[in-house]
């Protein structure tokens, strides 16, 4: 390859692969004047430098004239300096282009090393910045394959994979290598090993863009999502409120024949989801979190922010839900501890009081940080399910 054609290619590199061509370069100095040192001496003083506009590239050594010469590769005696100009003067620094000839096939695999790398570097960093713009979106995936319990997915448009820990598996569901599958980017991570991505389906996240997608009103801002909690592959609570009076928040997001609700609740694999209105009166607010249960009073404590909720005797179970389930979630979306205490024992004076507060949480299906490690290192009662009849009220 001739010069001419040499910086030709740099020039198509810089349009094709967006490098810049400068930075390039200089980079290809760098390490073409580290690959002479190393070919002719260490201590030598030199540097090569490349010309995009005479398609030159040449080496040149550096000297400077003293009298007595001690280091013959850094210093050149006043005598011998006089004979290449003769106004040089001890204390000068003597400039001499090399003979490249011999360094013609070091410099050739010199430079397409540094080619190789930078284009590796561009291309990652370019994937980077793409990848960025994705974090906290959903994404539909391509399971490419499935070890020990960690599901690896291929990211649209990219040469990236997801990883998807089983913490992030929606409890029930079974995974199959080529299933597409509907992923929340929870992470983003540029780490020795490469790009990690870590995706999720049991993560708030995940249901809330489900809900932007299917719920038309919720994307442009007419209906408000409040606060989601989850229980994922159980139950999930959505508390919601309309932005504007004519918008019938309950209604928008059920859909016409529940058609909007019942497509998430598919994608959630069948995970219930209640609805909940949100309202700035505490009391109101509990009471519609508690549903599918009917509350019939509820006492607040502003201070502490806790609450007694009595339900009907045969609500209870109801209201508690299966291991506490229902009102632990309750707890957590409007953020008041919440005692549930059935109405036979309000009236027969008996304490036993049934408390869930904000620190009952189970968080397994929210990951730290940190897991990227282990990656390292490898009556407004609204619960709907798929076989619920919807009526839109």
């Amino acid at each position: 390859m001739t010069n001419k054609d040499f910086f030709q290619a740099l020039e198509e590199l810089e349009v094709t692969k967006k490098i810049n061509a400068q930075q390039l370069i200089e980079a290809l100095e760098n390490a073409l004047t580290s690959a002479y040192k190393k070919m002719y001496g260490e201590a030598k003083s030199a540097q090569v430098k490349l010309s995009p506009e005479k398609h030159s590239i040449k080496i040149y050594s550096y000297k400077t004239v003293v009298e007595e010469v001690e280091n013959p590769d850094k210093e050149i005696s006043l005598e011998d300096a006089k004979k290449i100009k003769a106004s040089y003067k001890v204390g000068d620094i003597v400039s001499q282009e090399e003979n490249t000839k011999d360094f013609g096939r070091i410099a050739a695999q010199t430079a397409k090393q540094v080619v190789m790398q930078k284009l590796k570097e561009i291309e990652r960093q370019y994937a980077l910045e793409e990848l960025n713009q994705k974090e906290d979106e959903l994404l539909t995936t391509i399971v490419k394959r499935i070890d020990k319990n960690i599901v690896y997915v291929q990211i649209a448009g990219s040469h990236t994979e997801g990883v998807m820990l089983e913490q992030d598996q929606i409890p029930g569901e079974v995974y199959h290598v080529n299933d597409r599958l509907k992923v929340y980017v929870k992470k983003i991570k540029d780490t020795f090993k490469g790009i990690q991505i870590q995706v999720s389906r049991t993560s708030v996240g995940f249901l809330r863009r489900l809900l932007e997608i299917e719920i038309p009103e919720i994307e442009s801002g007419d209906v408000i999502v409040k606060n989601i909690v989850r229980d994922p592959g159980n139950r999930s609570k959505v508390a919601i409120m309309s932005a504007k009076p004519h918008i019938d928040a309950l209604g928008a997001c059920v859909g016409n024949h529940g058609i909007r609700i019942n497509t998430i609740i598919n994608e959630l694999n069948g995970e219930k989801i209640d609805l909940v209105p949100y309202s700035d009166d505490p009391i109101e607010y509990i009471a519609n979190a508690l549903s599918p249960a009917k509350v019939l009073s509820i006492e607040i404590n502003e201070s502490l922010k806790s609450s007694r909720a009595i339900v009907p005797d045969d609500k209870l179970s109801l209201a508690i839900g299966k291991s506490g389930q229902n009102v632990r979630l309750a707890a957590r979306l409007t953020g008041w501890k919440i005692d549930v205490k059935p109405l036979s024992q309000t009236q027969n004076n008996e304490v036993k009081d049934v408390e869930y507060e904000l620190t009952d949480i189970d968080s397994s299906s929210e990951l730290d940080t940190d897991t990227f490690a282990s990656l390292e290192e490898i009556d407004l009662d609204t619960s709907f399910d798929d076989n619920d009849n919807i009526d839109g009220e």
